[in-house]
């Protein structure tokens, strides 16, 4: 199997890592372009995968493309590739595109999958949602699965329910981002030194994460369990039921969901 990623930003770059830590892919069986070709160079040395300098040239080479480009370049990138496409697998994880568009641009011949993945892919903790095309086989499927999973969790869905997705999970890294930053402003307001208060914030939610991940149990039921009558943690909920946090969680994620359903239309 001969993968080719065309774009080579902090995306591809975890999938091209990724790939080969879990060995998906050899790095021999991996090419990459980019516009930039200080970018594919960097990459392919970086990895052992082989940067091409040609895209439609790599496009032929390879079984399955990799779409890693901007939204506003992806559609025009795929029609330069013509014909090259003919007989390959496109795996878009382009926010915004709808599997018919990619689908016309990559040509009836290209099979597509719409992928939606998140930036902790970068550490290999990522979270990724995926929908076939009209003419995407399992084996696609299940190749869209093992690559993605390489660099964190990746589940199957409709392609309906993705912009859901970029709601929770694509956005969501940022939604954490607040949450931690807002603890440690917390840790700091009571006395904590700053770096000390962002350690311990930082890994309370991953640990917390981790709890929710491993256990299987309800986060509902993790929370009762460190919360003693009268004590501490019921006296914090109090304050954060008082200012509809969990009201502004269920806010922020409809809002990145409408947003991507406008950007996809």
């Amino acid at each position: 199997m001969k993968l080719g990623f065309l774009g080579c930003g902090k995306m591809a770059t975890a999938l091209v890592g990724g790939v080969v830590q879990a060995g998906v892919c050899p790095a021999d069986a991996l090419f990459v372009n980019d516009c930039l070709s200080v970018a594919a160079d960097t990459l392919g040395q970086k990895t052992g995968a082989t940067a091409v300098a040609d895209a439609s040239e790599m496009a032929r080479s390879v079984d399955a493309l990799v779409l890693c480009v901007k939204p506003a370049d992806a559609l025009t990138a795929l029609r330069g590739l013509g014909d090259a496409l003919a007989g390959k697998l496109v795996i878009s994880i382009v926010a915004g595109l709808s599997l018919s568009k990619l689908e016309e641009a990559a040509g009836a011949a290209a099979r597509v999958v719409r992928v939606m993945p998140n930036t902790p892919a970068l550490i290999h903790q990522g979270a990724a949602a995926f929908a076939t095309g009209s003419t995407a086989t399992e084996a696609d499927a299940a190749l869209v699965s093992k690559i993605f999973s390489a660099v964190g969790r990746a589940v199957r869905v409709k392609e309906p329910l993705l912009d859901a997705v970029t709601g929770l999970s694509g956005s969501g890294p940022a939604y954490v981002y607040l949450v931690i930053e807002a603890l440690a402003d917390g840790g700091v307001m009571m006395g904590l030194p700053r770096d000390l208060a962002l350690q311990l914030a930082a890994q309370t939610v991953a640990g917390a994460a981790g709890m929710v991940l491993q256990t299987g149990l309800h986060p509902a039921t993790l929370k009762d369990q460190v919360t003693s009558p009268g004590g501490t943690t019921i006296a914090g909920l109090e304050e954060l039921e008082g200012a509809a946090v969990r009201s502004a969680f269920l806010s922020a994620v409809r809002a990145a969901t409408e947003r991507s359903r406008q950007l996809g239309a």
